[in-house]
């Protein structure tokens, strides 16, 4: 393991991650959607591969590390009375046991997709992670104490740069990066860039990320040149394809109801089923986690 600081961003302070290198000890395949931007299909993304990978399946387990809770509501929990969540991983850190970490995992009604739901508490996160050890690997312990349980675990990490993002980050081995076809996204893109680049010279080792073109809507010349800027500046991380606009989606959302489920033909869950090609899951086995992950890396 390594150790590296990050700012918080607040009044200077610091807070210190131990940062996981070397991930064989984990039998599962482990991927996070991040982005410092809101808004940006984060969570849509997080379900909708979460889902394909089940109907293929795959056990998948969902982690929402979001104080707002958005993949909480989307399965139908409140991050404002949840009791057994996320947090509680952070409150029983220091005496993580699979038994525990068991007791938070929720059961969803679909066949092969459980969660973690989050918490609104998951906000004070920050304040106490200052100037403390350790508390950046939670979910990478997590993730090692349940592999034998789940074939992959998706991640879904809040937009802030802190202690819950570098849990998601330390924990995966692979990175999608929901980026709207939009100038402001890019920005948001921009930093996140930036935060990597970051963390891959205190880790000593590149994290691979796939940068993912969302709300795609190819009658506005804003989004036409919004693709064509993603495609030029981050042409080798960016995915060949792009998730379209499509307002069933939301209805999927509202149903409560994986995508996959909810409109199996529809245009932005075709584009999801070729973004899951991407990552080869359906070639790999849950003991070759190695070569899936250079697969993609190399994609």
């Amino acid at each position: 393991m390594h150790g590296f600081c990050l700012s918080n961003g607040k009044h200077g302070d610091s807070f210190k991650i131990d940062a996981v290198i070397d991930k064989a000890e984990v039998n599962m395949l482990v991927w996070t959607v991040a982005n410092q931007k809101g808004g940006v299909g984060k969570t849509t993304t997080a379900v909708s591969l979460s889902g394909l990978a089940a109907e293929k399946g795959k056990r998948v387990l969902m982690v929402d590390l979001d104080p707002h809770g958005s993949l909480t509501s989307y399965f139908g929990e409140n991050a404002d009375t949840c009791t057994e969540s996320t947090y509680t991983l952070f409150e029983k850190s220091k005496i993580l046991t699979p038994s525990a970490v068991g007791n938070v995992i929720h059961r969803t009604k679909y066949e092969n997709m459980d969660f973690i739901p989050a918490s609104t508490a998951l906000a004070t996160l920050e304040r106490q992670a200052i100037g403390k050890d350790g508390l950046g690997l939670v979910v990478a312990k997590t993730a090692e104490l349940i592999s034998d349980r789940y074939d992959l675990m998706v991640i879904d990490s809040p937009p802030l740069l802190g202690v819950l993002m570098i849990n998601a980050l330390a924990a995966c081995e692979q990175l999608i990066i929901p980026v709207q076809t939009e100038f402001l996204a890019i920005k948001g893109l921009e930093r996140m860039v930036h935060t990597l680049n970051m963390l891959g010279r205190s880790r000593k080792k590149a994290l691979p990320y796939l940068i993912v073109p969302t709300m795609f809507d190819r009658r506005t010349q804003a989004s036409m040149a919004s693709l064509r800027q993603i495609k030029n500046d981050f042409s080798e991380h960016a995915w060949a394809g792009k998730i379209p606009v499509d307002t069933r989606l939301r209805d999927a959302s509202k149903a409560g109801v994986p995508p996959h489920l909810y409109d199996p033909q529809g245009r932005a869950v075709t584009a999801y089923r070729s973004l899951l090609r991407q990552f080869q899951l359906n070639e790999v086995l849950p003991s070759d986690v190695t070569s899936s992950f250079g697969a993609v890396a190399g994609a």
